[in-house]
């Protein structure tokens, strides 16, 4: 999982207003034709506005947690991991460390590559080296949504070289020569989270090699023709957690929705949203509402971000929470809110599987303060064609932990990983050094609340099954 806020969910006090002045500018009304939705002509009831806030708190919740790292990373030149724009890639030499707070519970598996394209104006075009086995590689790419709908890389598309389009949601153009596939987006922007494996401090020329390779290319360029003229610009709000999470939570969605055309599934859902203020491009002024209409738009947005925390730290794997929409099911409401909040940017099972543990035998959440034991019996190591890992993060931030090794996370690549003698794993996770003949396999843990993912890369079909699971955490005596 990789995700996005960086703070836990809490009750929201999220207002969604329905009127003229906005707290938070939308788009620039220029940037999509008839941005701006007409007004509900009936007012909601405190009870229908409540339920109405309540899916329309979930159905924000992952695209509003997505835009986060959208804008950091596209916008916000002072933010660390600002990529620098649209249609470029920025790419990591490195594993991850806590330094790294582009998104909630990364990876420090295989170095990051980041971009953003916007296809409103035109196609872009990706084109991948061969990559010669057994380096593992993928391109994992997702729409405003957070919908995972398109692989490249060894798993998808295998090792060879390929040359990919994608193609926006208004895109009605002629596929070039050359291509290798198609891939159509819901939405007008799209990103990816690439990731290449590394294999140690010696390997990071290579890495920069393999990634330097990966290109992305308008397809004006890619076709040398004359390009089309430049989508309008589009003044994005700036994130602001406190509003977002706030009265503020209506316009980041509206300034999101003129670039997420509805899909025929939800105009209906749509309709219901527009009567507490929902719209693309609408804006809103929350000190219209009535009292009483303001008051249960704030109980369901409540009750809906309480029912959302309480499901997920009852999961202990990914399976279900990432993929397409049609992936995700009738609930894909709830499923993608759950894999926003466990990790965003969390990849389909069939490329990756996660496995984790919040809470102990006790029902308490975990504590790196007691000696905690993940043991693996002889022959029951996660299945997998690629590699496992299992990595620890601290609460409420979900960020890696600093610990005096510099070990974040611990598996099959591990150097000097001790097996028991009956072929058994065990690996000890908790904040005090647990002695010299167990430090080879210590994941150390913050000195208060933690969690961990299991990342199964190639997941076997045992684990995707449900046959084989992550074994229940244990408190050594």
């Amino acid at each position: 999982m990789t995700p996005i806020h960086h703070r836990p969910l809490r009750p929201l006090g999220l207002i969604l207003a329905l009127m003229t002045m906005a707290s938070v500018p939308g788009p620039a009304l220029a940037a999509t034709p008839a941005a701006i939705a007409p007004a509900a002509t009936t007012a909601p009831t405190p009870a229908e506005a409540k339920a109405i806030a309540e899916e329309a708190w979930l159905y924000a919740y992952a695209p509003l947690q997505g835009y986060q790292t959208f804008w950091n990373q596209t916008q916000n030149k002072a933010f660390p991991g600002y990529v620098g724009g649209f249609n470029r890639f920025r790419h990591y030499s490195r594993s991850a460390t806590p330094a790294d707070t582009d998104i909630v519970t990364p990876n420090n598996d295989t170095p990051y590559s980041w971009a953003w394209l916007d296809l409103r104006a035109e196609p872009i075009v990706l084109k991948l080296p061969a990559v010669k086995a057994p380096r593992y590689y993928v391109n994992q790419w997702f729409d405003l949504y957070t919908h995972n709908f398109a692989y490249t890389g060894v798993r998808a598309t295998g090792r060879g070289a390929g040359t990919y389009l994608f193609g926006g949601p208004r895109w009605r153009g002629t596929v070039p020569k050359g291509i290798t596939k198609v891939f159509r987006a819901e939405t007008d922007f799209v990103g990816t989270l690439t990731r290449t494996q590394l294999n140690g401090p010696d390997d990071i020329p290579a890495l920069q090699a393999l990634q330097a390779q990966y290109q992305l290319i308008p397809l004006s360029r890619f076709e040398g023709t004359q390009p089309p003229r430049p989508a309008p610009a589009v003044t994005w709000p700036a994130w602001d957690a406190a509003k977002a999470e706030g009265i503020g939570f209506i316009s980041y969605l509206n300034a999101l929705l003129p670039f997420m055309p509805t899909v025929p599934s939800e105009r209906a859902l749509m309709a219901r949203f527009a009567r507490i203020g929902i719209g693309p491009g609408r804006p809103f002024d929350p000190n219209q509402l009535q009292p009483a209409t303001r008051s249960a738009i704030e109980a369901g947005v409540a009750a809906a971000a309480a029912n959302l925390r309480t499901k997920a730290l009852a999961q202990s794997s990914s399976k279900g929470f990432f993929g397409t929409r049609d992936e995700l099911g009738s609930d894909y409401l709830t499923y993608r809110a759950m894999g926003a909040m466990l990790g965003i940017y969390g990849n389909s099972s069939a490329e990756a599987f996660y496995a984790s543990q919040q809470t102990g035998p006790d029902g308490k959440v975990l504590d790196g303060r007691r000696q905690w034991v993940l043991r693996f019996p002889a022959g029951q190591l996660p299945p997998v064609r690629e590699f496992w890992s299992i990595t620890m993060y601290n609460l409420p931030q979900r960020l890696l932990v600093a610990n005096p090794i510099n070990r974040y996370s611990i598996g099959d690549r591990t150097q000097g990983l001790k097996l028991g003698p009956d072929g058994s794993l065990e690996i000890y996770l908790q904040h005090d050094n647990p002695g010299p003949d167990k430090v080879s396999n210590w994941l150390p843990a913050p000195a208060g609340p933690f969690f961990f993912v299991g990342r199964l890369y190639g997941p076997g079909p045992s684990a995707l099954s449900g046959q084989w699971q992550l074994p229940p955490l244990q408190e050594r005596p």
